[in-house]
């Protein structure tokens, strides 16, 4: 290993790992698996969590064994969810993030608009430039379906991008996205993400499987996240993320809900009442936006809905 950090450890990145045993990369490529180091597992115990994507430095074990991680540095672009089951505190799905893939299927199985906003709103609650990609397209027999789907998120100024594992449908745009960057790709079961990346990342071979015909949800085929270099010595890397079924948002007031909309924010400080909720408010900017189809309706409608959730969550808390 190399780059060498100023105090004495070497700079490494996590790639892999949860809990006891990390496996961490360095700058040249080289792997090894660290152990954290007393005092972090101390800290870890609190509110550091160690994830996939941490910048960290390693040392040395004292008789030689083994490595131990012994420096965590400042992170920035965190990816992060509520803990599943109802339970308190955030889950970090990966750290140091630059973009977010939120990868569904145009079929197999069947879109949820609403599930798709939750994933959005969590990339702008964690300030991250969110892409917005169609796959299994195709399924599809006409694009009009898919056009009836993603108009919304178009005019809400979303990058939106057609794909096929399958028939290699927009893979070379993908690819030019990627370059350079550390892109999250994240996305309900079943939406083909491992499909997709071993497509751009040709010998990745990530393990995939078939949908389930009884319920029509994937099943998971990622425990972990992953962190996976870009081939061929191109800078940047791939972070793939376990496929969720339950989308919850942690740390988020209700009041700021509404700034993790694109298409409210120019009606935002427009309405009557400084709190608006944007629900039945007199002379509200946002709802007179929807009656003049500048706002989608569906959208709103899932805004309300996360609201309500986010407001019951913090009077139980």
């Amino acid at each position: 290993m190399s780059d060498v950090g100023d105090v004495g450890g070497v700079r490494t990145i996590v790639v892999e790992g949860t809990g006891g045993i990390w496996k961490v990369r360095s700058p040249d490529g080289e792997e090894r698996e660290a152990s954290l180091a007393g005092r972090l597992k101390q800290e870890e115990r609190g509110n550091l969590k160690l994830a996939v994507g941490d910048h960290v430095i390693v040392e040395p074990e004292e008789r030689g064994a083994g490595w131990r991680i012994t420096g965590i540095e400042p992170r920035r672009g965190v990816l992060a969810r509520r803990e599943p089951g109802g339970r308190r505190g955030e889950r970090i799905l990966a750290a140091n993030v630059d973009q977010v893939l939120v990868v569904f299927a145009a079929a197999n199985p069947e879109p949820h608009p609403r599930m798709i906003d939750r994933f959005l709103v969590i990339c702008e609650a964690n300030d991250l430039e969110a892409h917005l990609v169609v796959n299994k397209v195709d399924l599809v027999a006409t694009p009009d379906a898919v056009d009836a789907l993603i108009g919304p998120y178009l005019r809400a100024g979303y990058r939106v991008h057609r794909t096929s594992a399958k028939r290699g449908d927009g893979l070379e745009e993908m690819r030019a996205e990627l370059h350079g960057k550390v892109t999250a790709v994240t996305g309900p079961s079943g939406a083909g993400k491992s499909s997709l990346l071993n497509a751009l990342h040709p010998g990745l071979a990530l393990r995939t499987q078939e949908i389930s015909a009884s319920v029509n949800k994937g099943r998971h085929t990622t425990v972990g996240a992953k962190l996976i270099p870009l081939p061929d010595g191109d800078e940047g890397y791939l972070v793939d993320t376990p496929g969720l079924r339950e989308v919850g948002m942690w740390g988020l007031p209700a009041g700021s809900l509404d700034q993790c909309y694109p298409e409210f924010r120019p009606y935002l400080g427009e309405c009557r009442f400084q709190d608006c909720q944007h629900d039945s408010e007199p002379e509200c900017a946002v709802r007179r936006a929807i009656g003049e189809g500048k706002v989608d309706r569906g959208r709103h409608e899932s805004y309300l809905k996360l609201r309500g959730e986010l407001a019951e969550a913090e009077r139980e808390w």
